[in-house]
């Protein structure tokens, strides 16, 4: 079992820094794409949705991420911590934005978007 245990130990420490590097680079590209998704989409709804889903994953793979690059137990727990207090308190706070919205009488942009769908809406194409 100690063979095991120090082979694993020989090759575990080199590549949990790959990991903990790809993690980082996908929650980075995460982030990304949910700030492209903020600037394209159309109204409040489907923003806040692109914000708050990517904002969880991209931060949640960050965490993991450096979880694998700390050097000691104790900055793991505090990473631990952070995490689980980000994935109650996120998705908690695009809820209340939204019901806020809601409860304004916001409406959602329903259906295509003029010519920006390409779609004719003239009465005559009828």
């Amino acid at each position: 079992m100690s063979e095991i245990l120090a082979f694993f130990a020989e090759y575990w420490e080199p590549a949990r820094f790959w990991f903990g590097g790809i993690l980082c680079v996908l929650g980075g590209l995460a982030a990304i794409v949910g700030a492209i998704g903020v600037l394209r989409f159309p109204d409040f709804y489907t923003r806040i949705h692109a914000s708050s889903v990517t904002d969880t994953l991209a931060a949640g793979l960050l965490l993991i991420g450096m979880m694998f690059l700390v050097p000691g137990w104790i900055v793991l727990f505090k990473l631990v911590f952070i995490g689980l207090v980000l994935m109650i308190t996120s998705p908690t706070g695009s809820h209340a934005v939204v019901h806020a919205a809601h409860v304004a009488e916001l409406e959602p942009q329903i259906g295509p978007v003029g010519d920006e769908a390409g779609i004719d809406t003239t009465t005559e194409a009828r």
